[in-house]
């Protein structure tokens, strides 16, 4: 029973993700868990404002066309106009990820995960960048949560575990 209509409202959007990432935790499959997901990732993309729609979908073609520097503007845009749209924030830092700027990709990941705390997506380039950049405390910290969110998640259990190992080489 995934939601098939846009949202109205936030608070509608909030009350609907909130139910699917209930459901998502407790995915009895991989597959039920793709099809929340997708619904989830749906919901991510809608922002209510048509100007951030078509901003987003200018910065896709661009990204698309592996033109970094003109994506990044219409992502400039896009959180200046919706500081409080996740999403903007989390295709910014995946931008700045590459380009390599890996601080300002983990200040925007910070952001959307300040808005949408069960971004899995968001704690996914989070862990990622961490485990690259050596902070990895914080990476096996992020991909504990990202599992309690995505169960599932792609990669995040092997992750967990490689990383449970260098921690606990490391003499905590």
């Amino acid at each position: 029973n995934l939601p098939n209509r846009v949202p109205t409202s936030a608070d509608e959007k909030s009350k609907i993700l909130a139910d699917l990432y209930a459901h998502l935790a407790t995915a009895d499959s991989p597959e039920a868990a793709k099809k929340i997901q997708a619904t989830i990732e749906r919901l991510w993309g809608y922002s209510g404002s048509d100007t951030v729609s078509l901003l987003m979908q200018r910065s896709s073609k661009a990204l698309g066309a592996k033109d970094y520097d003109q994506a990044l503007k219409f992502l400039d845009y896009v959180v200046q106009i919706a500081p409080d749209y996740a999403e903007g924030f989390n295709r910014r830092a995946f931008i700045h990820f590459s380009r390599n700027d890996m601080a300002s990709a983990v200040g925007d990941l910070r952001r959307a995960l300040a808005l949408e705390p069960n971004h899995f997506r968001a704690l996914d380039g989070l862990a990622q960048i961490w485990r690259q950049t050596g902070n990895t405390k914080g990476a096996l910290s992020v991909v504990k949560q990202l599992l309690e969110v995505h169960p599932y998640w792609e990669g995040a259990a092997r992750m967990a575990e490689e990383l449970a190992r260098e921690v606990e080489g490391q003499g905590i």
